[in-house]
C-alpha cells in the first residue's frame, strides 16, 4: 500500500494507473474510520481495479467555534484499517502543501448549500465542495464513494460533477448503524454512555415519521411538526432542524407527499464540546 504526503505524487501514481486503462475507485474521508467508511472502501474494492482513500482534516469546512482542533485524528489505526481491506494508497496530504499560503479560491455551493445544515454551518458546504474538487483533481477518480448520512453533501456533489463535467461517477452508499441504530459516525467517539443513549432519539424520530406516513399523515409540514415535538423531549438533545425534502432536488415539501421524500434531522449533544449529529431516511418507504 502507498502513502504520499504530497499532491504530485499521489497525482502521478494515479496518472500511471489511469495510463494502464486501470480504473480508480476513490474514498475521500478525514480520517476515525468506521464501518461506514469501510462499506465505501469494501464497495471501491469491488467495482475497480484500484482503491485510493483520502486522510484530511479540511479546515475550510470548520466554522470559527467548532471542533476542527479536538477532531479525532487516529491515523495509525486508520491506516491498518485500510491496509485489511486492500487499499492501494492513502493520500494524507500535508496542509501546508495542499492549501499553500497564495490558496485564494473557494466554490460556491449555491443556494442549496445555504440550507439546512448549510443554514447553521454558514460556509460549510463552500469548504467541502472545494476540498473535494481538488481531491478530484488530484486523484482523477473513476468512481467517488460517499455514505447517504450526509445526504445534503451527497446532493451538493453530484451538482459540482455535473456542473463541471467532472469525469466521475459518484456513487451514493446506504447509512450504516450500529446495532442500537445510531448511525456511525466519527463524532460518535465523542458521545459518552448517557449521551450515546439519548442520541437514540434520532433514529427513533425516523421511524415515527414513517410509522405517521403508514398510518396515514402524508403531509410534510404536519409530519415535521411530530418529529420536531419528538425531538425536542428529550433533554439532552438541542434541536437544530427537522426538514422532509424531494429527494431529487432537496426542495422542502410543506404539503402533501407526492414523490419520494426523505427527512433530514439534524441538533447537538453535550455543550463543551457541543457535538453535532446527524441522521436521515426516506419518507414514503
Amino acid at each position: 500500500m502507498h502513502l504520499f504526503r504530497q499532491p504530485q505524487k499521489a497525482h502521478e501514481l494515479a496518472t500511471s494507473w489511469q495510463a494502464s486503462r486501470q480504473t480508480i475507485g476513490f474514498v475521500p474521508t478525514m480520517g476515525c474510520l468506521h464501518e461506514g467508511h469501510m462499506s465505501l472502501v469494501k464497495a471501491a474494492r469491488e467495482h475497480c481495479d484500484r482503491v485510493v482513500v483520502s486522510i484530511f482534516v479540511n479546515p475550510l469546512q470548520f466554522g470559527k467555534n467548532e471542533d476542527f482542533g479536538s477532531y479525532p485524528r487516529p491515523f495509525a489505526r486508520d491506516v491498518e484499517m485500510c491496509k485489511a481491506v486492500g487499499v492501494d494508497m492513502i493520500f494524507h496530504p500535508d496542509r501546508a502543501e495542499f492549501y499553500p499560503r497564495n490558496f485564494r479560491t473557494r466554490i460556491e455551493s449555491g443556494s442549496i448549500g445555504k440550507l439546512y445544515c448549510g443554514k447553521s454551518r454558514p460556509g460549510f458546504f463552500d469548504g467541502i465542495l472545494t476540498v473535494v474538487n481538488i481531491l478530484f483533481n488530484i486523484i482523477k477518480p473513476s468512481q467517488a464513494y460517499f455514505g447517504e448520512k450526509d445526504f445534503q453533501q451527497l446532493h451538493l456533489i453530484k451538482q459540482l460533477v455535473r456542473d463541471f463535467r467532472i469525469p466521475t461517477k459518484v456513487i451514493g452508499m446506504p447509512i450504516v448503524r450500529e446495532a442500537s441504530g445510531l448511525a456511525m459516525s466519527s463524532r460518535n467517539e465523542y458521545l459518552k454512555d448517557d449521551q450515546r443513549a439519548a442520541a437514540l432519539c434520532l433514529s427513533r424520530a425516523l421511524k415515527l415519521a414513517q410509522t405517521a406516513y403508514r398510518e396515514g399523515d402524508t403531509n410534510g409540514l404536519s409530519l415535521m411538526r411530530k418529529v420536531e415535538e419528538f425531538l425536542r423531549t428529550e433533554s439532552a438533545f438541542s434541536f437544530d432542524y427537522a426538514q422532509i425534502v424531494d429527494e431529487t432536488t432537496l426542495d422542502l415539501i410543506t404539503g402533501e407527499i407526492s414523490r419520494p421524500a426523505r427527512l433530514l434531522l439534524a441538533g447537538y449533544m453535550g455543550s463543551a464540546p457541543r457535538i453535532r449529529l446527524i441522521d436521515n431516511d426516506t419518507v414514503n418507504r
